[in-house]
């Protein structure tokens, strides 16, 4: 039992039992004289508990709520292990760009935790510097649209909004309704009711200008129905799938393709030459093609002949940009 753990164990038998001796504490935490000798001592230290030993009853009891300074056991609910994966999640936000979705309200908590944790070869200072995320294209995020939508999803307000249409490099004002905050690729969306369109929509978070929390309740949308008109097509751009791409790799790039996961529905099959054909569905193209274009000459779109065609023409764009002469150097 770890010594986070021995200390609500400690404060959980004294409340259960209302006495509690010396010698049964020792049994129940299967831990030696000493040890419990040092956890009666921290708590009363650092917690400020007001565990005192009352010779009538014959044990330890906790004395009357006037005893002292303020007693409370900040974050012993949670195990060493479970200190240790919140302090990961955190440090995991901070790689991503995304700390400020926290705020700043959890800066004590997290204080707290590496204090509870300890500081040596294996506590918070160790997972802080052994866990690293590298965010390759990452869009971030200012902190304080963060923390906006993060009140209204969790407060159910609405958001008004100024966003940049990046695909029709168009800037309007929005009202919405957050539904689901939504990472992928780098970059975070925010499923939202449009009240200006009357339809869910997807908001890229990079792509706000101006937000600001509005005195409405958010309209409620069940997140099965996010899940339906948002969640099963390719990619960030959902949708409900319309088509199944056929994409063929040769086997060099098979090997690859095999172990990844392009979406939760695909279907895969070994070739007789060592290549592999993926099947996805699919309800919009653009982060399909990018996909399929980054395995260059390894990979066929065998079906359906629109999205083939779309890829003969983007390549054959590419090749004629790379038929002439570069341009000069700046």
């Amino acid at each position: 039992m770890r010594q986070t753990e021995r200390y609500y164990r400690i404060d959980q038998l004294i409340r259960a039992r209302g006495s509690i001796s010396f010698k049964s504490l020792q049994q129940a935490l299967e831990v030696s004289r000493a040890t419990l000798t040092r956890d009666l001592a921290a708590l009363r230290d650092r917690f400020n508990a007001p565990i005192v030993f009352d010779r009538d009853r014959g044990g330890y009891v906790l004395a009357d709520a006037g005893f002292g300074p303020q007693y409370e056991l900040p974050g012993l609910w949670f195990s060493d292990r479970e200190i240790l994966a919140l302090l990961t999640m955190h440090r995991m936000l901070e790689d991503l760009g995304s700390g400020g979705l926290l705020g700043d309200q959890v800066g004590p908590l997290i204080e707290r935790l590496e204090k509870l944790l300890g500081r040596g070869a294996g506590g918070a200072r160790a997972v802080r510097e052994r866990v690293r995320i590298i965010a390759a294209q990452n869009r971030p995020v200012a902190p304080r649209f963060f923390e906006l939508v993060g009140t209204a999803l969790v407060g159910r307000q609405r958001l008004e909004i100024v966003y940049h249409s990046r695909g029709r490099d168009d800037r309007g004002r929005r009202e919405v309704s957050p539904q689901r905050l939504v990472h992928w690729r780098n970059a975070w969306y925010l499923d939202a009711f449009c009240h200006r369109v009357g339809a869910l929509r997807v908001f890229a978070l990079d792509a706000i200008g101006e937000a600001r929390l509005l005195d409405r309740r958010a309209l409620d949308v069940s997140l099965a129905e996010v899940d339906r008109r948002l969640g099963s097509g390719y990619g960030i751009f959902r949708g409900t799938p319309r088509r199944w791409a056929v994409l063929r790799f040769d086997p060099e790039a098979a090997r690859w393709v095999r172990a990844e996961t392009w979406h939760p529905r695909q279907r895969g099959r070994d070739l007789p030459d060592g290549g592999y054909e993926l099947q996805v569905p699919y309800a919009a193209t653009p982060e399909l093609e990018l996909d399929i274009l980054r395995h260059g000459e390894q990979v066929e779109v065998v079906a359906p002949p629109e999205l083939r065609e779309r890829l003969a023409a983007r390549l054959a764009a590419a090749a004629r940009r790379y038929g002439g002469d570069p341009p000069p150097a700046r």
